[in-house]
């Protein structure tokens, strides 16, 4: 009895039902931050203010969303009176694009049982989910994962974690739910690299993404998952906590730490499921940034493949942290791609760490 059950845990097929995207309500395009960038550089010598605007103007992202408006970005505001702006935005931002991701599959708030946050660029405490299921009225018993501190991977880990309880739970429904405001971490008085380069790459956005064990549940099927970890890499990316918030670490060897262990994370994960590179027909790549998306693109372009979806996410959103592979992902589910081609979710987040998730559409 008990090898049959285990027998029936090894069929379990998981599934992506639905992805949804909110946006915040503040968005600007590059031409009109770049004014906000000057003031707030006013005191700065003209040598660096023209290097930091060429540094804005080359990041590859055109436009971006945020929950504060340029001008209180570039404000003196505390970590007190962002991390409010956060908690607020957060839980209007996750009720939105549950609705929406709900409403594409005719599923009821009360229909999920396993409800995944992630989020690692603001700080509260009952997270997220606590205040979606008072808003939603969601079951009592549905169980909750916060996930809180593997920032950019986090949505491809969301994935993971309700894939393995939705295949140890037949005929259950989960939600992942991303959720991130990067510009609540700008450092108003950091004048360094990183503080610029970041604030250039990332936006604010959240997305939901549905995954269901059930037998008929539609959308493309959850084949693998796996994580890979660079050692001694824990000081390549992440948060300091300062006075002032959290303040962004970023170290520009990032893509060359990639590019080294990268066929690592891709072969032998691809091995395990008797596939090659060459055998994968659409990569749902995370844009960490334009040095990691062209690194990344020149490795996969040697394969003949492209992530012309990824280049495209981070022009239109900038890098959203854990969001924005669930945005790439929404790319892939609108369009009407063949049954059975492959795709290959991939991201990369602190630790240092990468995410995988193989499916088939």
């Amino acid at each position: 009895m008990g090898l049959q059950v285990s027998m029936d845990h090894q069929k379990m097929n998981v599934h992506i039902t639905a992805t949804a995207k909110q946006l915040p309500p503040y968005t600007r395009d590059i031409s009109e931050i770049i004014p906000y960038v000057d003031t707030w550089l006013s005191g700065q010598e003209d040598r660096f203010r023209r290097k930091v605007i060429k540094i804005f103007e080359g990041a590859g992202v055109d436009r971006r969303y945020s929950i504060m408006d340029a001008q209180d970005v570039f404000l003196n505001s505390t970590f007190e009176e962002r991390n409010d702006v956060y908690v607020k935005e957060m839980t209007v931002l996750g009720q939105k694009c549950l609705e929406k991701a709900l409403d594409k599959v005719n599923w009821q708030p009360s229909d999920i049982d396993f409800l995944i946050t992630v989020s690692c660029t603001g700080i509260m405490i009952p997270s997220v989910d606590a205040y979606l299921i008072n808003e939603l009225k969601m079951r009592q018993d549905v169980v909750r994962l916060p996930v809180t501190e593997m920032g950019c991977a986090a949505g491809v880990s969301g994935v993971i974690y309700a894939r393995n309880f939705l295949k140890a739970n037949p005929g259950k429904r989960a939600a992942v739910i991303a959720l991130e405001s990067p510009t609540a971490t700008f450092q108003l008085n950091d004048f360094s690299m990183v503080n610029i380069v970041s604030a250039a790459i990332f936006g604010d956005g959240a997305a939901c993404v549905l995954l269901s064990s059930e037998e008929d549940a539609p959308g493309p099927k959850i084949l693998d998952e796996a994580m890979y970890h660079f050692y001694d890499s824990t000081s390549m990316m992440g948060f300091k906590l300062v006075n002032t918030g959290l303040q962004m670490i970023l170290d520009k060897e990032v893509p060359e730490k990639i590019a080294h262990h990268f066929p690592e994370i891709v072969h032998p994960f691809l091995a395990r499921n008797n596939l090659s590179i060459e055998e994968v027909d659409h990569l749902i790549f995370h844009p960490g940034g334009k040095k990691i998306v062209q690194t990344v693109e020149d490795l996969f372009g040697d394969l003949g493949k492209n992530i012309d979806d990824t280049k495209e996410v981070l022009k239109l959103y900038g890098n959203m942290s854990s969001a924005t592979i669930l945005y790439v992902l929404e790319q892939f589910m609108d369009k009407n791609i063949p049954s059975g081609e492959l795709g290959l979710m991939l991201s990369f987040g602190p630790g240092f760490s990468a995410q995988r998730v193989l499916i088939e559409f």
